[in-house]
């Protein structure tokens, strides 16, 4: 038998799911899209790509709930309100982008903005009339 290990299986659902957000990603942006859907799309796009988790993925088993079952929830929710040729076209065109290879640089300007986003928020904190 030449069944895919537990690794692989979970490799393959990583990237399955990496398509999808990437997909709901294009969604958000495709004015053919539903408005409802695009809406949907972006908030569903953004909490999956970010590096973020509502419940941080160090504490045993609830942090890893929302990666699986809240994402692909939202996920079916995007697919299930936009048309099926136009999904097809926004998924492939996912599909496609992740063949192609990532970009170090584009990771290090999402952790810079992440900082400067973060040092805002610390700022104004530091700076508010109740502090």
């Amino acid at each position: 038998m030449t069944g895919k290990s537990l690794s692989e299986r979970i490799g393959d659902l990583g990237h399955r799911l990496a398509v999808e957000a990437h997909a709901a990603w294009l969604a958000a942006r495709d004015p053919r899209v539903p408005t409802l859907a695009r809406f949907l799309a972006i908030a569903v796009a953004a909490y999956a790509l970010s590096p973020i988790d509502l419940i941080p993925d160090f504490i045993p088993i609830l942090g890893w709930l929302d990666d699986l079952i809240v994402v692909p929830l939202g996920l079916w929710a995007v697919r299930r309100l936009i048309p099926g040729p136009l999904w097809s076209e926004l998924h492939a065109a996912a599909e496609a982008a992740s063949e192609r290879p990532s970009s170090r640089s584009g990771l290090a300007v999402i952790l810079l903005l992440w900082a400067g986003l973060l040092y805002l928020v610390y700022w104004a904190v530091r700076t508010s009339p109740m502090h």
